[in-house]
Order: C-alpha cells, then sequence, then structure tokens
C-alpha cells in the first residue's frame, strides 16, 4: 500500500481534484496529517475532515507504512530506530538532541551503491530507493514517539545523512523536501534542513538550480584525488578538481554557506601533512574558503571495516588547530550515540548478520 506521506500538498490537491473535492478538502487532509497527527482514517474525520473524503483516501493509501523493529535509547538522549519496510528491508533513523533543539538523520535508499571503505552503510550494496512518503514517515515516527512521551517536543531539524546517497535518489528527495518544509505542514524551516552528498557533480548543480533553500554538505574526507580516490571510489568518477567546480557553482547560485565533511581516520587522513593540504585545497577557491566550513567527525569502529582505527584526540586537536591557523573555518562534530550502534548503517548490518531482515535479492551479499 502506498504511503499517504509521499504526497506534497499540490499532488494531493491534484489527486483529489480528478476526482471531484476542492482544494479546501486536500488541505483538511494534509493539515490532519501533520498538524494534528492523525494515525489512521478514523481519526483523519474525527478531526474534521469530510468523511468521503477520508474514506477515499483509505482506499487507496495507508497512513504509515513503517513498523518499528528495533529502538535504541542512548544515555545522551540519541534514539536509534530500525525500521522494517512493507517488502521486510530494514532502515535506519537516528533522534538526536542538540541545544539548538531535536535533529532527525533520515535514510534515502535501502543500502548505498558509494562504496565508502569506512562506511557501514555500504556494507549491503543498494536494492532500491525509498519513496518520498517513506522518507516524510521517518521524521513523522519519530514525531509521533516525542508526541507519545508527553513533553510537547517537536522535531525542528532534519539531516539528509542516513543509509543511502540523498542525490541518487534525487526526484523523491526534492518531494521529501517540498513536504517537510511546507509552512501548513511540519513547517520546519529550511535553514534546519541540511542534505549530503558523496559528490555527484551534476546532482549538486541542479540542486543549485532547483531554488531548495536547504542547506548543503558534501563529503570529502581527503585532500588529494590518491588519498581520497583509496577511501572513496566515486573519486574516480568525479575527483576533487571536478567536485569543487560543482561545488563553486553551487556557491555563486545560492549564496549560501556549505560544510565540507571530513571523517578523521587514524594515520589514514587525520596528519598534519593532510590538514595542509585540505587548508591549501580550501584556501585556493576564494569563496569556497569565504563559504564553507569544514566539519572533522571523529571515526565510529565499524567491525566489518577493521583497517580503520579512530584518531588520537592529539591527532584530531592537531588537524583542527592547522585548519584554524590557515584561516579556514572548521569545527569538530559533537558526537551522539556513542553507547549504542553509533556508526550510520552498523544497527542494520548487525540486524542482517543475525538472519533478521530481508537482504536484497541481487545485492550480492
Amino acid at each position: 500500500m502506498t504511503s499517504l506521506y509521499g504526497f506534497t500538498l499540490d499532488g494531493l490537491e491534484a489527486w483529489l481534484g480528478e476526482r471531484g473535492h476542492r482544494k479546501f478538502h486536500a488541505m483538511q487532509a494534509w493539515e490532519s496529517l501533520y498538524r494534528k497527527r492523525v494515525r489512521d482514517f478514523a481519526g483523519m474525520e474525527a478531526a474534521g475532515v469530510k468523511p468521503e473524503v477520508a474514506r477515499l483516501l483509505e482506499a487507496s493509501f495507508a497512513i504509515g507504512t513503517l513498523e518499528e523493529h528495533t529502538r535504541q535509547e542512548s544515555v545522551d538522549g540519541t534514539v536509534k530506530f530500525l525500521f522494517r519496510l512493507q517488502d521486510g528491508n530494514l532502515i535506519e533513523t537516528v533522534l538526536m538532541k542538540h541545544k539548538f533543539g531535536l535533529s532527525v538523520c533520515v535514510t534515502t535508499q535501502v543500502g548505498c551503491n558509494i562504496g565508502c571503505s569506512f562506511c557501514a552503510s555500504g556494507l549491503l550494496a543498494k536494492s532500491r530507493d525509498l519513496t518520498a512518503g517513506e522518507i516524510a514517515e521517518q521524521i513523522m515516527r519519530v514525531q509521533l514517539f516525542l508526541d507519545d512521551a508527553g513533553h510537547g517536543q517537536r522535531v525542528s531539524h532534519i539531516v539528509v545523512m542516513g543509509i543511502g546517497e540523498p542525490f541518487d535518489n534525487y526526484a523523491h528527495l526534492m518531494d521529501f523536501l517540498a513536504i517537510v518544509q511546507h509552512p501548513k505542514g511540519l513547517a520546519i524551516g529550511p535553514r534546519h534542513i541540511t542534505v549530503s552528498t558523496s559528490g555527484l557533480t551534476a546532482k549538486i548543480r541542479e540542486f543549485a538550480d532547483s531554488g531548495v533553500p536547504a542547506n548543503l554538505a558534501v563529503s570529502l574526507h581527503a585532500p588529494n584525488d590518491e588519498l581520497r580516490t583509496r577511501i572513496m571510489k566515486i573519486n574516480k568518477a568525479y575527483p576533487i578538481a571536478k567536485l569543487l567546480d560543482s561545488i563553486d557553482y553551487y556557491l555563486e547560485r545560492t549564496r549560501r554557506r556549505i560544510t565540507l565533511e571530513y571523517i578523521l581516520l587514524a594515520d589514514v587522513n587525520d596528519r598534519r601533512e593532510e590538514a595542509q593540504q585540505l587548508a591549501e585545497l580550501v584556501r585556493s577557491r576564494p569563496q569556497l574558503l569565504r563559504l564553507a566550513n569544514v566539519n572533522l567527525i571523529p571515526y565510529n569502529p565499524v567491525d566489518e571495516h577493521s583497517q580503520y582505527r579512530r584518531s588520537t584526540q592529539e591527532a584530531i586537536d592537531g588537524f583542527y588547530d592547522v585548519l584554524k591557523k590557515n584561516g579556514v573555518s572548521v569545527s569538530v562534530r559533537l558526537e551522539h550515540g556513542a553507547d549504542i550502534d553509533a556508526a550510520c548503517g552498523q544497527l542494520r548490518s548487525k540486524q542482517l548478520r543475525g538472519g533478521e531482515g530481508k537482504e536484497p535479492a541481487a545485492a550480492g551479499v
């Protein structure tokens, strides 16, 4: 059954309009989902939606297609959800508590084909894209979890950094962004939404041209092609110079700040030598120097990638200092959920190793 959460408001208006209903009825149904957060079609009727409209929607769609499989809660307030999809596949969603609000990290694909050599998400190849409804429902399931807790909290920020490459699922991603940003829906402001990409250059340019005002983060992870290709095979198709050209285009078109993500791997890319190369790379492009922030990410070890280790605090501090002294904006990511399966894709991988959940039929797993 298709999720009702997959409709943009325009899409819902068009679908109901083709069946003789007014835009007003679509708005009522939309607000019942996102403002009143109904959980079934009886609740939709109780919320004031025309019974004929509610019954029509019930005959064609579901309110919710995800089933909670596992939930892990950290002492720092981080909550990791493992959801089962209708086809049996498993995906991860993470709720993180910050001083500035509550952030949810969503998944966009079942598995990932990017194949970064340090990442748990890519241990299983992509079997399919998630629909806009399956992505949006991750936010709604977390919000309903917060509603049930009874503290009046709401999701305030979204990071599209879970399993999968968001720009490899571009059309559904764009519908998702329209859904969560709509002022009559969840009304999550564009400055509170960040999309992360491993560097699909054509899609970075398309995103720049789209006019969708969400933040962009790019996974760089190395300051030169030899090293980046070794740890991120995507660099063969999109080497650093080509990637930076697309970032320049994005910055020119949007004038928005951008994040360069850099995961620190002990004795691989975390030495002062690499820090100096990265500083020179950023400084070589004035627009990048002005609008980019390098976000250093301490590595969460993954059993299947035992060749990589976490950088020492001394190495992290040294890398940070080199960038800072070179005038590069830099931060160190605050860790969440260190006492649970912290790495992206780790909980899902563990469940599949244990024989739970559906393995992709053509993934060679």
